[in-house]
């Protein structure tokens, strides 16, 4: 039974550069199993990727496991977390929400103002997005960057895409907003955030004397 604890989840580096027909052809696999579409991407567009810092790969025993990239659009105001694949030899030990996790956390360092969406077919991923506060959202809500669209050419599902306007696939678009943890009110000085008691006291408010009684209790 194969292991978290054996597998090493990294940011990419040209180290890995050999592992990209590894990649491509497990996407490849994964797109027939499920008789859904994986847009594979080119050799050059992967390395360059990798090279960038922009990719998170996971291997086993130095043998490729997993793999997910990072890429922005419409001048860093969206940021994608694309190509996400586990091979079927590590699925069933939670991978892929690892991998995930790392990929979403690189994207938050290296574009903490942008939001992060993504498409998938996938219920799995879906789940792992929910977590990590991806929302389902329609794919008006996604970049218009005709390139980033221009990706869905190598998918079986394409036609769907083409057929809708680009408003619909079998894909489900989610969308992370990080204004969606920066509650804020007006005062006298501008704005500013809200800290965690004022929002708990906005949904629920009680009279001074309560929260005071409140907070005594919890001393004791």
């Amino acid at each position: 039974m194969k292991s978290l604890k054996n597998i090493d989840i990294e940011i990419a580096s040209e180290k890995h550069l050999k592992y990209i027909d590894d990649i491509n052809n497990a996407i490849e696999i994964a797109s027939k199993q499920r008789g859904t579409g994986i847009a594979k991407r080119s050799f050059e567009y992967l390395s360059e990727k990798i090279k960038g810092g922009k990719a998170i790969i996971a291997l086993g025993d130095d043998k490729f496991a997993g793999f997910c990239y990072i890429e922005s659009w419409e001048g860093k105001k969206f940021v994608a977390n694309s190509g996400l694949i586990v091979t079927e030899e590590y699925r069933g030990i939670g991978l892929a929400k690892e991998i995930k996790k790392k990929a979403f956390n690189l994207s938050r360092e290296r574009y903490p103002n942008s939001k992060i969406f993504g498409l998938t077919t996938g219920l799995a991923v879906m789940k792992i997005n929910h977590e990590l506060g991806y929302r389902p959202v329609t794919f008006s809500e996604l970049t218009d960057d005709d390139m980033f669209w221009e990706g869905c050419k190598s998918c079986v599902n394409q036609d769907i895409l083409l057929r809708t306007g680009r408003t619909k696939c079998l894909c489900t678009g989610m969308l992370y907003n990080p204004e969606w943890e920066k509650p804020t009110y007006k005062n006298g000085n501008g704005i500013r955030k809200r800290s965690l008691l004022e929002n708990i006291q906005k949904l629920n408010p009680v009279s001074s004397k309560k929260r005071r009684s409140f907070f005594s209790f919890k001393k004791k």
